[in-house]
C-alpha cells in the first residue's frame, strides 16, 4: 500500500514568482438550474452601488486596495508530516479535510454579497484553461504580462481570503488591471466559449462590485461604515444589541446565525438563520427539542430559521461521517459525532459537546477543529467565521509546549492580579506544535486557543496550538524589507524574530487566552465567588459588577471583545517573557534569553506602528484585532515614558516619509515591566467584572488614532500606507483517495499553483457545487439592497 505517494503539480508558467514575506497573522454546496444562469441575467446582485470608472493607469488606485504582483506566495510544507502517517490516519485526515474545504466556502457568503459569483467566475475559467494555458488568451486579449500577472494574483487572493475582502484587516481588494482588459480576458476564455450565456451573466452578476471602491466598499462594517453578510443591510447597530438581547433570553448562541431585518405593516421583525444542513424548522427525528419557532421580544416579532448554507453544511456532515470510520478512538467518534449533529440541525449546543470530547482527545496524532469559530469579522463582535484545520502533531516542538503547560502552575501567579481573579484550578490543556495539512477558512493563524465557548473554558478546559509549519516560512524577514527600526536593529531582528515570537505565542496563547477567571451568577442565582468579601483592586472596593445567566464575554463586550482580548494575551506573553523559567523552557538562556526579550519587546512595539495600517480613520475604526491590540500596547509602553519607547518621524533615503523606532533594552525591566504590569491588572479586573463601561472606556481610549499629543498618530498612519508589504499567501496541497490509499498532490509556490490547486480541491463535483453557491448567493441578494 502506498503510503504519503508525493505528486508535484507543476505549474510551467513565467508568472510564476519567489516569495517575498509575511509579518504575524493574528489566524459552500450543489445544483444549477439553467434558468439561474440564462442571458436573461437571473444571477445578480443588487446594484446599490455605482460602477466607478477605471483609468487605464494604475496609478489612479489607491494601493491599498490592491494585491501587488510581486506578492509572497508560499507552498505550506506538510509532505513528511503527511507521510510518518498510518494509511488509517492517512484517510481519517483526507476525510477531515475534504470537511473542511466544503465548510470553508461558506466563508465566501459570510464576507461579501459578491465573494461567492467571483468565486464561481474564476473557477469556471480556470478549470477549462490552467493559468499556463490561459496566459496566450489573455495576451492576444489585449492584456500586458504585468496586467496577467496582476489577474492571477487578484485569483490567488480570492482564493486564499475566501472572499474579495483580506482576511487581516477586512480591507477590499480589486484587481490591478483595467476593467475592460479583464472584461476581454474573461470573454476570450473557454469556458465563455462553451457557455456563453451564463458565462456573460456570471460576469454581469459581479463585475460592477468586483471593482467598485466607493467608500462603504472599501471595508468590512454594519450599517454606514462598510460591509457585512452577517446582518442584512438595513441592520445598524441597534439592530444587532437587540438581537444579542433577544439570543440571549433564548439561550441561543449567535455564533452559528445571521440576522435579517423587514418591515411587515409598519412593524419591524427579525429572522435569526442558523446554519443547517436541515432546512426543516421542526422538530427532527434525533434531534431532540427544536429551537426554531416564532417569538415576541419588546414588541418586535423574532423568528428562528435553519438552512443557513444547508447544501454546504449537507457536505460538511457527509464528509465528517465519512472520517469517523477512521477514528483512532471512541472520543474522536463522539467528537465527530458532536460536530456532524451540529451542522445537521444547526445546534451550537450539539457543537459544545463535540468540543467536550476534544479538550478529551488528548495528544491525537492528527488534530483537527471546525465550526463556526472566530468572531472577528462580525462587526458586532458576536457571529463566528466557519473555519476547519486538520495537522499532524510535531511531537518534537510539542515537548517543549508540554514542559510550558506542567510549569504553567508556576508561572500563572506570577501574573499581576490577586488569586481570586484566577481560575480556581488550571485545566491543564494540550499544547501541540503542529504541521498543518488543511487549514481552511479566511486565512492561516500562527496559534490557537479554542474552544471559545466562556462555560468550557472556565470549568473544562481548552487545548493550545501553535502552527509550526506556518511559522517556518510565514516568518522569514529579509533585511532590506525591514520597516521603521535602526541598522543596528535588524541584523538581531532577524535572528531572534522567529525564536522570540515562538515563545511570544506560547504564553500568548496557554497562559494569556487560557488565564483569568470570569466572576459569574448563574441562572440559579448561584455565584461562583464570595460577593461579600471580593474586593477590587483597582478601586479599593467590593465588586459590584459580574455576568448573569447566559451572558458571556462575547455578548457582553461585543464590539471590543475580540480585540481587548487579544491585548490582554499580548500582554501577558510580553509580561512572562521576562520570566527566566519560560525562557529556558523554550531553550534560551544567558545574553539570549535577554536577546530573545529584547526583539520579542521591539517586534510588538515595531507591530504597534504597523497596526495604523488597519485603521480607517474616516470612520474611526480598527479592521484587524490583533493589530488594534499591538497599537494600544505600543501607546501604553510610549506613555510610560523615561525614554522606553521612542517614535519619531523622519526622511528615509528615498526622500519620503518615513518613521523610526527604537526601545532601551536596559529599561525593559523596569520601565517597561511596570507599565505591562498596571495596564494588564486593569485589562483583567475589568472582564472579570464585567465592566463594560470601564473596559471600554480604557480600551477606546487607548485605541484612539489622532493628529493631537506627542505623535500625530494619524500622519503616522499615511507613513505605514507608504511603506507598508502585503501579507503572504500560502498554497495548500490537497489529497486524495486511490484505491485504498490516501495521496497528496502539491503544487509549486507562486500565484498559478495556489489557482490550480483550488480548482483541483472540487474536481469530483464541480458543476454541482457551483451552482450551489450561486443558488445561495442568489437567494440572500435581496437582503443587501438598502
Amino acid at each position: 500500500m502506498l503510503r504519503g505517494f508525493r505528486i508535484w503539480k507543476n505549474i510551467s508558467t513565467r508568472m510564476g514568482f519567489e516569495p517575498t514575506r509575511a509579518e504575524h497573522n493574528g489566524l459552500a454546496v450543489h445544483r444549477l438550474n439553467h434558468s439561474a444562469t440564462s442571458s436573461g441575467g437571473t444571477i445578480s446582485l443588487c446594484k446599490w452601488f455605482s460602477s466607478p470608472v477605471l483609468n487605464s493607469s494604475l496609478n489612479m488606485v489607491d494601493s491599498q486596495y490592491y494585491l501587488p504582483n510581486d506578492i509572497g506566495v508560499s507552498a505550506l510544507d506538510c509532505r513528511e508530516a503527511f507521510r510518518l502517517l498510518s494509511p488509517r490516519e492517512q484517510m481519517y485526515s483526507h476525510y477531515l479535510s475534504r470537511a473542511a474545504w466544503y465548510g470553508g466556502l461558506a466563508v465566501l457568503l459570510q464576507t461579501s454579497p459578491e465573494s461567492a459569483n467571483i468565486f464561481v467566475l474564476l473557477q469556471k475559467i480556470f478549470r477549462k484553461q490552467p493559468a499556463a494555458e490561459l496566459e496566450p488568451v489573455a495576451m492576444a486579449a489585449g492584456l500586458t504580462s504585468e496586467e496577467y500577472q496582476a489577474f492571477l494574483v487578484y485569483a490567488a487572493g480570492l482564493y486564499a481570503n475566501m472572499g474579495n475582502y483580506k482576511s487581516f484587516g477586512d480591507t477590499k481588494f480589486i484587481p490591478n488591471l483595467p476593467k475592460d482588459k479583464l472584461k476581454a480576458l474573461v470573454f476570450a476564455s473557454q469556458a465563455f466559449t462553451e457557455q456563453p450565456s451564463e458565462m456573460e451573466a456570471l460576469w454581469d452578476s459581479c463585475s460592477s462590485a468586483l471593482f467598485s471602491l466607493e467608500d462603504k466598499q472599501k471595508q468590512l462594517g454594519l450599517g454606514s461604515k462598510g460591509i457585512t453578510t452577517y446582518f442584512s443591510g438595513n441592520c445598524g447597530l441597534e439592530d444587532a444589541e437587540l438581537a444579542q438581547k433577544f439570543l440571549d433570553s433564548q439561550n441561543l448562541s449567535a455564533y452559528n446565525t445571521r440576522l435579517f431585518k423587514t418591515e411587515k405593516g409598519g412593524k419591524m421583525s427579525y429572522e435569526v438563520r442558523l446554519a443547517s444542513a436541515v432546512k426543516s424548522d421542526c422538530a427532527i427525528d434525533g434531534e431532540g427539542e427544536t429551537r426554531c419557532g416564532s417569538f415576541s421580544f419588546e414588541d418586535k416579532e423574532f423568528t428562528v430559521k435553519r438552512g443557513d448554507y444547508a447544501q454546504i453544511m449537507e457536505k460538511v456532515s457527509h464528509y465528517l461521517e465519512k472520517a469517523q470510520a477512521h477514528a483512532a478512538s471512541e472520543n474522536q467518534k463522539k467528537m465527530l459525532e458532536g460536530y456532524r449533529r451540529s451542522f445537521t440541525f444547526g445546534s451550537i449546543d450539539a457543537h459544545k459537546e463535540g468540543s467536550r470530547f476534544w479538550i478529551k482527545d488528548k495528544g491525537p496524532i492528527v488534530e483537527s477543529y471546525i465550526g463556526f469559530i472566530e468572531s472577528y469579522r462580525d462587526p458586532f463582535g458576536s457571529r463566528g467565521e466557519f473555519e476547519g484545520f486538520v495537522a499532524v502533531v510535531n511531537k518534537a516542538m510539542s515537548e517543549r509546549f508540554a514542559k510550558l503547560v506542567s510549569s504553567a502552575e508556576v508561572l500563572l501567579p506570577e501574573l499581576p492580579w490577586p488569586r481570586d481573579f484566577e481560575k480556581d484550578t488550571f485545566l491543564k490543556p494540550d499544547f501541540t506544535s503542529l504541521d498543518v495539512l488543511t487549514f481552511a477558512g479566511s486565512g492561516i493563524p500562527a496559534g490557537i486557543n479554542i474552544p471559545n465557548y466562556d462555560d468550557i473554558r472556565q470549568s473544562e478546559g481548552f487545548k493550545n496550538v501553535s502552527l509550526g509549519n506556518v511559522l517556518a516560512v510565514a516568518y522569514a524577514t529579509q533585511k532590506e524589507k525591514l520597516t521603521f527600526l535602526e541598522e543596528e536593529d535588524k541584523d538581531a531582528y532577524i535572528k531572534w524574530k522567529g525564536p522570540s515570537f515562538e515563545v511570544q505565542v506560547g504564553l500568548h496563547e496557554l497562559l494569556g487566552h487560557g488565564s483569568g477567571k470570569l466572576f459569574v451568577q448563574d441562572d440559579q442565582g448561584k455565584f461562583n465567588f464570595d460577593q461579600n468579601t471580593l474586593i477590587n483592586p483597582e478601586t479599593g472596593e467590593k465588586v459590584t459588577s459580574w455576568y448573569r445567566g447566559n451572558e458571556t464575554w462575547d455578548s457582553r463586550f461585543s464590539t471590543i471583545a475580540s480585540s481587548y482580548e487579544e491585548c490582554r494575551a499580548e500582554c501577558v506573553g510580553l509580561y512572562l517573557c521576562l520570566n527566566k523559567l519560560a525562557l529556558s523552557i523554550f531553550g534560551h538562556e544567558d545574553q539570549d534569553a535577554e536577546d530573545v526579550v529584547y526583539i520579542n519587546w521591539l517586534n510588538m512595539v515595531r507591530a504597534g506602528l504597523l497596526g495604523l495600517e488597519f485603521y480607517t480613520s474616516e470612520s474611526s475604526s480598527w479592521r484587524q484585532a490583533h493589530m488594534q491590540a499591538r497599537f494600544v500596547i505600543l501607546r501604553v509602553l510610549l506613555e510610560a515614558g523615561e525614554g522606553l519607547v521612542r517614535l519619531e518621524e523622519v526622511a528615509g533615503a528615498d526622500g519620503r516619509p518615513d518613521a523610526r523606532i527604537t526601545l532601551d533594552r536596559t529599561k525593559i525591566r523596569t520601565v517597561g515591566k511596570t507599565a505591562i504590569q498596571r495596564f494588564l491588572c486593569k485589562l483583567q479586573v475589568l472582564k472579570a467584572t464585567a465592566d463594560v463601561a470601564g473596559g471600554r472606556a480604557l480600551y477606546d481610549g487607548y485605541s484612539a488614532v489622532t493628529d493631537s499629543g506627542p505623535h500625530n498618530f494619524l500622519r503616522l498612519r499615511d507613513t505605514v500606507l507608504l511603506r507598508k508589504e502585503d501579507r503572504k499567501m500560502f498554497v495548500q496541497a490537497n489529497t486524495r483517495v486511490q484505491g485504498e490509499a490516501v495521496e497528496l498532490v502539491e503544487y509549486e509556490g507562486s500565484a498559478a499553483g495556489l489557482i490550480h490547486s483550488f480548482t483541483e480541491r472540487f474536481q469530483e463535483d464541480a458543476e454541482q457545487l457551483e451552482a450551489d453557491l450561486l443558488e445561495l448567493s442568489k437567494r440572500d441578494s435581496p437582503c443587501w439592497c438598502h
